[in-house]
């Protein structure tokens, strides 16, 4: 198991500032400890330092808390391999916290001895991974996932239902419904637009136009956004197409992928389990993944080599995904562009097929 780390004082959390460096309290308390070893022997003359402690001066500070919410949790395992949290883990550390986040359900109602046999460890050894994340023991850290449980009372679409019909009940404002709808679109770009990074979208777009095979796949509403996102890509490059194409399964899909091809996925709260769980299987089989979700809680971030994180907040019925089609249009176009002529001749080649078949009305 790798072995858990304190972060070196310079680099900055995900949380703002360091609030804690572990080794300093731990040498500190090798000191106080050693002297009133030596007072209880007789020794009542002062002992010198076992380590000069470069906060001998300062005031301690509490070591920052576990995380007390699954989404907080979710969203550490993004910061830790990101490298900016306060604490560090190991590759396969990392990925038995992550294995654990995915599966709320089990982490809330099995033992730790199942669990671990489960995520091929030893009981001893989860025991200590969690421990490193500040967890006072295996029980402490299942509470999380159990208070989650407890709390998860669903009904998310007729919610947003009453919110629209009691906001204005016997309204007749008509065009003011749209328009809202509209307003809360644009701030939902604006949201996404202020937090995109160039170098991200660069390396998705050149993830996109040089693997052997895309895949796109989501669910429910969100199906409308991953297929609009698998024709566009089809007009500029071949082998794009859907994972669950008809009369294909999930797991027959996966199967033909590789480390050379690319799963785009796509889900946000309430995350949808199949896409989670294709996410998951994807990123262990080596295949690219890249998300496109609402938050860093999002469990699918934590499994997306790059992610874009794009609001949803409306009184749309359902997840409004009005910004979403804005970024996919976009990703489409920054592919093209990253291909260059080759996007231009497939282009051509579509053209030339829907005129032979006389698709298009003139």
């Amino acid at each position: 198991m790798d072995v858990f780390t304190p972060a070196s004082p310079a680099r900055p959390t995900c949380h703002g500032e360091q609030n804690a460096i572990i080794l300093d309290v731990v040498l500190r308390d090798a000191n106080f400890i050693a002297r009133w070893r030596g007072i209880n022997s007789g020794l009542d003359q002062e002992l010198p330092p076992l380590v000069n402690s470069p906060l001998s001066s300062a005031q301690l500070v509490e070591p920052p808390l576990p995380p007390r919410s699954l989404e907080a949790l979710r969203e550490l395992v993004v910061c830790i391999r990101r490298g900016e949290a306060a604490v560090s883990l190991g590759k396969k550390a990392l990925d038995v916290v992550a294995r654990l986040v995915d599966r709320p359900e089990e982490v809330a109602v099995r033992s730790i001895t199942e669990l671990a046999s489960t995520l091929g460890v030893n009981a001893s050894t989860l025991s200590r991974l969690v421990r490193s994340l500040g967890y006072a023991g295996f029980s402490d850290f299942q509470n999380v996932f159990r208070d989650r449980i407890a709390g998860a009372h669903g009904n998310f679409y007729s919610r947003q239902g009453h919110r629209l019909i009691d906001a204005d009940a016997g309204g007749d404002d008509y065009i003011g419904v749209v328009g809202q709808l509209a307003r809360e679109s644009i701030a939902n770009v604006d949201g996404f637009l202020s937090q995109l990074d160039a170098a991200e979208l660069r390396q998705a777009a050149r993830l996109l136009a040089r693997a052997q095979r895309v895949r796109v796949f989501g669910v429910r509403q969100i199906h409308a956004v991953t297929s609009l996102i698998s024709y566009g890509l089809s007009l500029v490059r071949p082998g794009v197409s859907q994972l669950d194409m008809p009369g294909q399964g999930l797991a027959e899909g996966l199967a033909q992928l590789s480390k050379n091809d690319v799963l785009v996925v796509s889900s946000v709260k309430p995350y949808s389990r199949r896409v989670v769980e294709v996410a998951r299987v994807a990123s262990e089989a080596g295949v690219a993944v890249i998300a496109l979700t609402d938050s860093r809680a999002s469990p699918l971030a934590a499994r997306a080599r790059h992610t874009f994180f794009i609001p949803h907040q409306s009184s749309f019925i359902s997840n409004s995904i009005g910004a979403y089609v804005v970024f996919s249009e976009g990703l489409i176009n920054l592919v093209a562009k990253e291909l260059g002529g080759k996007a231009l001749r497939a282009l051509e080649r579509q053209e030339q097929f829907l005129d032979a078949l006389g698709v298009e009305m003139r």
